[in-house]
């Protein structure tokens, strides 16, 4: 029986078999004099990903989730005000997890499927003249409804009010697939994790925190232990971990880092581009529409899809992974049993998303959607036969 790959959900994605290989490794002592030639290369290299020379990169053993933990915990205290925008599940939860917190969380709902509102940012900033808002948070790649957020614009927006809040961005399922510039957008905090874009198994959250940011721990009172950015800055600096770390990951993320660089950062990013460009026609060739509300804001690493009226993509999912077994993205919150998701990032070929195209026609075949068996694949080979990658053009 078929183990399943490859799948068609926004992460955990694919694992190359060489990252698989990198991290099939023996118990090793964390502690040896050898570890810092391992670890050391790995927090400097992950800059590079990241697009930052002035960032620290701290790991944690964890999900994003416990990234952001790590980002809020370290940086404020019980009280302070952050502002959020609502606009799909993820940067939902991060308000859930600020309100746990003890934080004062000023939220502006948007619509599922539009971005960050930088006008909206910008206005409650200028009205906060006593500077009560002390963090900005925002979701770059909202996993939940295919859109990506312009996060240039959130900073020329809070620059525009003259307001010092810090900027804490959410690239868990962007970084490393989409161009990422934290210095450049004036980034404070960026939480990623290893099971996306670097193609690794779930369990390391990977932040690059600003000087800043590190500045605010001088007066943050929220509790931390285990997530505590002090305690690991000390103890990476002489290239150990403050517990145990995640030795195995520790050498995927290696291994992910040199195959990201030996294909090329612009080359990985026009990838990403290319294979969501072809999702894209095939679901403009089904007839179906995206969640994203405008090609500015189409992510290049998930399309989230609406079913026709009547249609229940639960249903859609569940017929995909019995019948043929592979998985594709369940809506979430608001896009639950309205949208499917088809995840087209990390460890993936022209060749593979086909295949995916081709599973979720037969599904929706199956299920009388009122769709033509094979349209969708046919517009996404037009796509990349006149789109290869590299410098190859048609033939023709």
């Amino acid at each position: 029986m078929s183990n399943q790959n490859p799948i068609f959900i926004p992460g955990p994605t694919n694992m190359p078999d060489r990252l698989r290989l990198a991290m099939h490794v023996q118990t090793q002592d964390h502690r040896a004099p050898d570890f810092v030639e391992t670890f050391a290369p790995v927090l400097e290299d992950t800059k590079r990903v990241f697009g930052s020379t002035e960032g620290t990169i701290i790991t944690f053993p964890a999900s994003g989730t416990g990234g952001w933990e790590a980002s809020v915990t370290n940086t404020l205290s019980p009280g302070d005000r952050v502002l959020v925008a609502r606009y799909g599940m993820f940067s939902h939860r991060w308000i859930d997890l600020c309100q746990r917190h003890g934080l004062e969380v000023q939220v502006i709902d948007c619509d599922w499927g539009a971005g960050a509102p930088a006008d909206a940012f910008e206005a409650a900033l200028t009205a906060d003249s006593a500077h009560k808002i002390k963090a900005v948070l925002v979701t770059h790649n909202e996993t939940a409804t295919g859109v990506v957020s312009d996060i240039a614009a959130v900073r020329r927006a809070m620059d525009a009010a003259s307001h010092p809040a810090m900027l804490f961005v959410d690239c868990v399922s962007s970084l490393a697939s989409m161009p990422f510039e934290f210095d450049a957008w004036g980034v404070d905090i960026a939480v990623s994790g290893s099971q996306k874009g670097f193609m690794l198994a779930t369990g390391m959250a990977i932040l690059c925190v600003s000087p800043k940011a590190l500045a605010a721990m001088d007066t943050a009172t929220l509790p931390r232990t285990f997530f505590d950015f002090r305690d690991m800055m000390k103890a990476n600096a002489s290239g150990g971990f403050p517990y145990t770390p995640p030795l195995q990951l520790i050498y995927g993320l290696r291994e992910s880092l040199k195959m990201l660089f030996e294909e090329g950062l612009e080359n990985v990013y026009a990838r990403h581009h290319r294979l969501a460009e072809g999702v894209r026609r095939a679901v403009d060739a089904w007839g179906l529409k995206l969640v994203a509300q405008s090609p500015d804001l189409y992510s290049d690493t998930v399309s989230a899809i609406y079913v026709p009226d009547g249609f229940d993509s639960n249903a859609l999912t569940d017929h995909a992974f019995n019948a043929y077994g592979v998985s594709f993205g369940i809506g979430l919150g608001q896009m639950n049993g309205k949208a499917f998701r088809i995840g087209h990032l990390g460890s993936l070929t022209d060749v593979m998303v086909l295949s995916g195209l081709a599973t979720i026609e037969m599904a929706m075949a199956d299920l009388d959607y009122p769709i033509t068996l094979g349209s969708g694949v046919s517009a996404a080979q037009e796509y990349f036969r006149a789109n290869r990658a590299g410098t190859l053009k048609s033939a023709a």
